[in-house]
Parts: C-alpha cells; structure tokens; sequence
C-alpha cells in the first residue's frame, strides 16, 4: 500500500465572480499607478476551496486518502463533513478559537484572467501546526506544501527537511510575497516543484537562480501551461503532455490544484511520469469544466473514453483502475 500523502496549505471559502467584458479594455496607458475600477458582475457563486483543501478532495475523489494540515475557523464544521465524506483525513487541520475560516474573492473575465484577494484568517495559525506527530501517526511518505500562511510554508518545509519525508514544493500564489532567501528555502531540495507558466517566471525572478540552478537543487520541475498542456523536467528527460480538450470551459479556478492531485495521486500508485501528467490534465479539464473547484463529479467510464481520446488506448488501459475506485460520497 501507498503511504500518505499530507497537504499542507490553505483551506478557504472561495466567492466566484463573472464579468462580462475584458479587465484589459478599463486599463488606461499611463495610469496604472493609479487604478480605481469597479466591475458590475454577472453573478455570485460561493464555494468550498483553497488550495490544500482543494488538491486533498481531489486525492479522496481518486481513493488516495490523504492527510489535509492547514488552519480553519469555528465556522469549517460543514466543509468538514463534506471533506470527509469524499475521503479526506482532517485530523492534520487545526481550529481557531478566534478567527474565522479563509475567504477567497474572485472575479473572473471572458479571457479567463482573473482579479482576486485572499483573506487569510484562521490561516495565521497554521505555523502552529507539527509536522513530526502527524507523519508518525500516519506514515506520510510525502508533503505537499501548497499556498498557506508563509510563516506555515517555511516552518513544514523546514519541519519536512529535518525529518527526512520527501516535499513537494507548490509556492503558487505566495511567491509575490515571498523574498529571494525564503524563496529558496522553499524550493531547495524539493523532491517536486510545482508551478505555472508565469509562477515558474516568477520563481526564477525571485530566487535569483537560473533555470540550471533550480535544476539541480530539486528532483523534478512540473510546469503547467494552461490549454498548451504541461511539461515535466528532470536532470535526463523532459516530458510534454497535451491537456485534455475541455467540452466547455466554465471556471479556471483550482484547475491547477486538481492536475496536482492527479499527478500525485498516479505517482503514488507507481506509474510513471507521463501517466501521472496525463491523470493530472484529465482532473484538470474536470474542474475546468465545473463551477468551483470541488464540484466536479468523477465518472470513470466516461473519464477512461477522454483519456482514450485524448492519449490513446494505452493510457486509457493503464490509468483505468485507479479511476475506477470507491471515493465519492
């Protein structure tokens, strides 16, 4: 059997906007020092999200029953059962007696840009959380340490280092906030890192170091490039996997934390870097194709012919048992 694997990183209420325009027509040349703007949405959604709490639901959803660390508020007992029902383990996520569960707001355009702020609340708490009792308890074979608190990050990656349980580094979001020398510490000897295209820019900027020099200070660089699919880099191989063509496309938001889940959850179950893209980009388009970033529904027949379409026979054949588990509620 597989080990755990423990997600640490935020865990919010995510509230979806949609404008029906494009944010680049209000810009004025000249005058983005001084930006003043307010969209008139379409609509308002509210949904369970977060990065931790989002790659974990979907590690359940695929039956990897992972280990979710992060902090949350009075108000998560809902989010908690629902966790739960779709086999995630919370005993990794601390309550605040004072300060309520994160809240993320997003408003997204018809070119799918995004404008977005994060509240962080019970999230400040979260450096507070051991790694060591948690990885003792549950035979954590690997960590995930996702957008959180950055004081959080810091602190499990340390944790992480110290007592030898391979990460997986996932700064996404927090880089903007984060200095060279913590940016670093983040990264250096990562067994993954994960990023987008422009985080992975961002990255390079933020540590000083070249693409070589990340290279040898991490295991595998897995850079996801929106509808261009994803590349996954190490020392001796570099890999391109297509995405999976959507049937529509109605929310980007956690699109990237479902192809970690993905990646991960094949990875654990031994299959290899290309199988483990191509399981990543199909829960990807799922979310994609959903309105929140945990309202996607796994059909595994339906999930094997898009594997088959997309990949070939082969893929479809390989991946086809893991799809194929007992997960939902």
């Amino acid at each position: 059997m597989p080990g755990t694997i423990a997600v640490a990183g935020s865990i919010a209420t995510d509230h979806l906007m949609r404008y029906p325009g494009l944010f680049g027509d209000q810009l004025v040349d000249g005058h983005l020092d001084r930006i003043s703007l307010s969209f008139l949405v379409d609509d308002l959604v509210v949904r369970r999200g977060g990065v931790g709490a989002n790659i974990a639901f979907a590690l359940g959803v695929l039956g990897a029953r992972p280990l979710l660390v992060g902090a949350v508020g009075e108000d998560f007992a809902d989010y908690r059962a629902w966790l739960e029902r779709h086999g995630v383990d919370c005993a990794g996520v601390h309550t605040s007696a004072t300060a309520h569960t994160a809240r993320f707001t997003c408003t997204t355009d018809e070119a799918q840009c995004q404008l977005a702020s994060f509240y962080p609340g019970a999230m400040s708490e979260a450096a507070a959380i051991r790694l060591a009792p948690l990885v003792e308890s549950h035979g954590v074979e690997l960590v995930l340490i996702g957008a959180d608190d950055p004081e959080a990050m810091l602190t499990h990656t340390q944790e992480a280092r110290e007592l030898g349980v391979p990460f997986a580094a996932d700064p996404s979001q927090q880089l903007p906030r984060l200095d060279t020398d913590r940016c670093r510490m983040l990264v250096g000897g990562a067994r993954y890192l994960f990023s987008n295209e422009y985080e992975w820019e961002l990255l390079q900027r933020r540590t000083g170091w070249s693409e070589q020099d990340i290279a040898a200070r991490v295991d595998l660089r897995v850079t996801t490039l929106g509808s261009k699919g994803v590349v996954v880099v190490d020392e001796d191989t570099e890999i391109h996997v297509d995405a999976v063509p959507p049937r529509e496309i109605v929310d980007p938001t956690g699109v990237g934390d479902a192809f970690r889940a993905g990646f991960l959850a094949a990875v654990a179950q031994g299959f290899g870097l290309e199988r483990a893209a191509q399981l990543g980009a199909l829960v990807a388009t799922l979310v994609l194709e959903a309105s929140g970033p945990q309202e996607w529904h796994l059909d595994p027949d339906d999930a094997v012919a898009r594997l088959a379409d997309a990949y070939g026979t082969r893929a479809a054949a390989d991946l086809g048992p893991l799809l194929r588990v007992d997960a939902a509620a």
